[in-house]
């Protein structure tokens, strides 16, 4: 496990922390890996409930022709969690900060590999492949110990990793809910970030899968029928149900979803790209409010069978220069949402 893994270190987790007199601060109290220690053995003794792990890539973002920058998120996000207040709320030292996925040598190889050549788009795929199995063995270890994983993408082709090492782990399928704009439900054509649920569906991994506020124009009509083949396990609703022609509403839908998938252990899947004007792959202009999202995830966090947490696609290289900080300020949100719901279900002493 410890190969592929840059443990985060105490004198990291000092760097990002802005320290002031009268307050403390998640950066002084979130635990970090000690030195030389084995990993597996360490994450089943530590006191912390939720371990922190960063995926700092966007390969599959561009193995599936979208805009790089995904790999920015993962140091704007532990930057403005090391800030969050530790205090009656939510408190730092139920964070152990394991570390993020080495994958520098795969960045450095796709700068040079370009989509529209197939055997650069096969490489591509190749190297997703490559990533998928390191995340499944990382997410594998953390829930083996009793842990909940909060992961922090990279592109949405992570999902894949998360539900396989859980399934793995539980020795069982397991379901998820994905806030997204997309189906990530696409075509098995090699890996990329666009079908991550359905090759995790395909090979046994993913039993139920509800995709929560679908964007009509940006479904195809392929997909839509899949879904509909596959409706006793596949679900989803749209946004424009809800939000536009309010067909549908927010809470009811919530409801529903959690009807489809709380029978089991689920993954939270965020695909941030959801978010209007939030700098991402494939930004949007129309879609849910960032309180809207903050709603969903404490929502669905306040369930015993909630299994993992994973924001993805957040690009902060892709957003204003003097406001990349943004994004991570709310992952930090999300994160802190998610962890005062399931400490609701398991108060701690």
């Amino acid at each position: 496990m410890e190969k592929k893994l840059i443990p985060f270190s105490i004198k990291d987790l000092a760097k990002v922390t802005n320290h002031r007199s009268g307050e403390i601060k998640f950066g002084e109290k979130m635990l970090t890996l000690p030195k030389g220690i084995d990993v597996a053995t360490f994450l089943k003794t530590t006191e912390a409930k939720f371990i922190l792990f960063g995926i700092p890539e966007d390969i599959g973002v561009r193995a599936n022709h979208g805009r790089p920058g995904t790999a920015s998120a993962w140091e704007s996000a532990i930057a403005s969690i090391a800030n969050i207040q530790h205090n009656r709320f939510a408190k730092g030292n139920q964070i152990l900060v394991l570390g993020h996925l080495d994958v520098s040598e795969e960045m450095e190889e796709v700068e040079h590999l370009d989509f529209h050549k197939f055997d650069d788009r096969t490489r591509l795929s190749q190297l997703v492949e490559k990533i998928d199995k390191e995340v499944s063995h990382i997410i594998f270890n953390i829930i083996k110990a009793g842990k909940t994983p909060i992961i922090i993408g990279g592109g949405h082709n992570n999902a894949y990793g998360n539900i396989k090492g859980t399934a793995l782990a539980k020795g069982k399928p397991i379901n998820a809910v994905n806030f997204d704009a997309h189906s990530d439900f696409r075509i098995l054509e090699g890996r990329h970030s666009g079908n991550a649920f359905s090759y995790t569906f395909e090979e046994g991994f993913l039993k139920k899968y509800f995709i929560f506020g679908l964007h009509e124009n940006y479904t195809s009509k392929s997909v839509l029928d899949i879904i509909k083949k596959t409706e006793n396990r596949v679900r989803y609703c749209t946004y424009d149900s809800i939000k536009i022609r309010k067909e549908k509403d927010f809470n009811l839908e919530l409801h529903s979803a959690a009807e489809f998938v709380q029978t089991d252990f689920y993954g939270i899947e965020i695909d941030l790209d959801a978010i209007p004007n939030i700098a991402s792959s494939a930004m949007t202009l129309s879609g849910f409010s960032v309180e809207e999202l903050r709603q969903f995830v404490s929502f669905f966090g306040k369930n015993k069978n909630a299994a993992y947490l994973h924001i993805s696609e957040g690009a902060p290289d892709l957003g204003e220069d003097k406001n990349t900080h943004l994004i991570g300020k709310l992952i930090g949100y999300l994160v802190t949402d998610f962890m005062k719901s399931q400490n609701s279900i398991h108060p701690q002493i």
